[in-house]
C-alpha cells in the first residue's frame, strides 16, 4: 500500500511539473564546447546533464559547419585534382571524370551522422544524461527543458555553450535555396551556374571553393581591401592570387553590397566601390558576413547574466559570468576566436575549474585554418599587428618552391613565414600557405606554448623529404640563414 501511494505521488509530481532532476552540472548546448565540457566534467566524477535542442549532438560544427564542409572540400579537391592536375602526374583521362551530386551529398551526411552518433555513444560511456530540447535558465539555478523532452533540472552549476548563428543582411533574408547561409551552401540541390559570395572570410573562401571546383562561376565580394583581412597581408594576397589562378574565383575587393532584387530565382546585387556602382546577377548568393552569439530564449534576462553590445555573454578570466554558478564558453562569449577547438579547450578548462583544478587557455596560441587548396594556417600574431604594436621583429620566409617534398608532389606553391622577437628570438607568430598547412601548424603551436625560439625549431631534426622542413627553414631564416633558398 505504501509503495503504491509513493509511486502515485511521484507520477503526480512529475505530471504537475513539480518534479526536479538534480545535477552537479547542466550544460546548455551540445556543440564542441558543450559536449566536451559535459564529458570532461563526468570524467572528473560529477553528475552531468547536457541539453541540446537540435535533436543531434555536435552543434553547428558537426551538423552544418566544420565537418560537412570539410567532407565537400575533400571530395571536390580530389575531383578538381583528377580533372585538372592528374595529367601532370602522368595519369591520363582526367577530362572524363564526372561528379555524382547525389553520392557527394550522401558521403557528406554519412560523415556527419557517424560523428554525431559517436558523441551519443561517448555520453553513454561517460554517464552524461542527454536531454533533447531547448534549455531556459531560471532563478535558483534551474534549467527548464522544453521540446522533445520536458523537464526542470536543478544544477549546482550551469554552463552556457549555445554557440552562434549566421548574420543576415536586412535586405537579403535567408531562404536557404537562393539566398543561403553556410547551412544552405552545404546542400544545394544542384551546382549553381553563378554563385555570389558576400564576405571573403573563412566560410566564404571555403564554400566558394567547393562550388567553383564543381563548375560554378564564383565571385567573392569583400568590403575590406584584401580577403580575410585578419590574416597576415602577404598571406591574404597569396591565397587570393592562388584561388583566382587555380579555381577561377573572381574577387571584388573594397566593395560593399547596398541592395538586392530577387526575380525569377535569380538575385541581382547592387555593388558600390568608392563612387562606382554596378550590378551583379547570380543564381545563388551565399551571405557569409559573420556569426552572432545564439542566446535567443535562453533566459539570461531572467537571472541577470550580463551581455555586451554585440550580444556576447561577458565572462571573467575563469569563464564565470557575473551570476554565481553560471559559466559560459565558445562562440557565445566575448573572449577568443569563434573556433570549435577554442570552445573545446574552454569546455575542458571549466570542467577542471569546477573540480578544483587550475587550468589555463592561452588565447595567443590557438591556431586558425582556412581549408581551401592550398590551405592557410596561422598561430600567434601577424606582421602588421606586431609592427603596429611597435615590436622589434625578425621575419623569416621559405617558399615551398624550394622544398623537395612539395616539388615531388608537383605542388610547389605557398610559403612559410616565421616572425620572432628581434632581441630574444622567441617565436611570436607563424603563417603557412600550403596544401597541408592545417597539419603543419601544430609544430608551431606546440613551440609557442613552450615559449620556444626560432632556433629551437631550426635546430630540431626534421624528416627528409617532408613539407615540415619548410617550417624548419623559415625559422632558420630568422636566426641564421636557410640552407635551400
Amino acid at each position: 500500500m505504501c509503495i503504491h501511494v509513493t509511486l502515485q505521488v511521484i507520477v503526480m509530481m512529475r505530471r504537475s511539473s513539480i518534479w526536479r532532476v538534480a545535477h552537479d552540472v547542466v550544460v546548455i548546448g551540445g556543440g564542441p564546447g558543450g559536449y566536451v565540457a559535459a564529458i570532461k566534467a563526468a570524467q572528473l566524477g560529477m553528475n552531468v546533464a547536457c541539453v541540446e535542442m537540435r535533436g543531434t549532438l555536435g552543434g553547428t560544427c558537426l551538423n552544418v559547419g566544420c565537418i560537412p564542409s570539410k567532407a565537400l572540400l575533400n571530395a571536390t579537391h580530389m575531383y578538381h585534382d583528377a580533372k585538372v592536375n592528374f595529367s601532370k602526374y602522368g595519369i591520363e583521362g582526367g577530362e572524363n571524370v564526372k561528379i555524382n551530386h547525389e553520392k557527394l551529398m550522401k558521403q557528406k551526411m554519412d560523415a556527419v551522422s557517424g560523428l554525431c552518433g559517436g558523441i551519443e555513444g561517448l555520453f553513454k560511456k561517460n554517464k552524461v544524461t542527454y536531454y533533447k530540447g531547448k534549455g531556459r535558465i531560471e532563478k535558483g539555478n534551474k534549467v527548464v527543458v522544453t521540446g522533445a523532452q520536458n523537464e526542470t533540472l536543478e544544477a549546482k552549476n550551469i554552463i552556457i555553450a549555445t554557440g552562434g548563428e549566421p548574420i543576415q543582411l536586412p535586405f537579403l533574408p535567408f531562404d536557404e535555396k537562393t539566398v543561403v547561409s553556410s547551412t544552405g551552401a552545404l546542400s544545394f540541390a544542384k551546382v549553381p551556374k553563378d554563385l555570389a559570395v558576400i564576405g571573403g572570410g573563412v566560410i566564404g573562401l571555403e564554400l566558394g571553393s567547393v562550388w567553383a571546383r564543381l563548375g560554378s562561376k564564383v565571385t567573392v565580394i569583400e568590403l575590406g581591401e584584401e580577403v580575410s583581412p585578419f590574416l597576415d597581408k602577404e598571406v591574404s594576397k597569396e591565397i587570393r592570387s592562388l584561388l583566382k589562378k587555380h579555381e577561377g574565383i573572381d574577387f571584388k575587393l573594397g566593395t560593399s553590397v547596398t541592395g538586392a532584387d530577387i526575380k525569377s530565382n535569380k538575385v541581382t546585387l547592387q555593388l558600390q566601390k568608392g563612387d562606382t556602382k554596378e550590378n551583379l546577377t547570380a543564381e545563388a548568393v551565399l551571405v557569409s558576413v559573420g556569426r552572432r552569439p545564439y542566446t535567443s530564449g535562453l533566459g539570461l534576462e531572467n537571472v541577470g547574466v550580463k551581455v555586451n553590445k554585440r550580444g556576447q555573454v561577458e565572462i571573467n578570466d575563469h569563464w564565470q559570468t557575473n551570476v554565481p554558478g553560471i559559466w559560459a564558453i565558445g562562440d557565445v562569449v566575448d573572449k577568443g576566436p569563434q573556433l570549435a577547438h577554442k570552445a573545446e579547450d574552454e569546455g575542458i578548462a571549466v570542467a577542471e575549474t569546477l573540480a578544483g583544478q587550475k587550468p589555463h587557455v592561452d588565447y595567443n596560441t590557438i591556431p586558425g585554418v582556412i581549408y581551401t587548396n592550398p590551405e592557410v594556417a596561422w598561430v600567434g600574431k601577424n606582421e602588421q599587428e606586431l609592427r603596429a604594436a611597435g615590436r622589434e621583429i625578425k621575419v623569416g620566409k621559405f617558399p615551398f618552391l624550394a622544398n623537395s617534398r612539395a616539388k615531388t608532389n608537383a605542388a610547389p606553391i605557398g610559403f612559410v613565414k616565421a616572425i620572432t622577437d628581434a632581441k630574444t628570438d622567441q617565436l611570436l607568430g607563424l603563417h603557412i600557405v600550403n596544401a597541408q598547412a592545417g597539419e603543419l601548424i601544430a609544430e608551431a603551436v606546440l613551440a609557442m606554448e613552450y615559449g620556444a625560439s626560432s632556433e629551437d625549431i631550426g635546430r630540431t631534426c626534421h624528416a627528409h623529404p617532408t613539407l615540415s622542413e619548410a617550417v624548419k627553414e623559415a625559422c632558420m631564416a630568422c636566426f641564421a640563414k636557410p640552407i635551400h633558398f
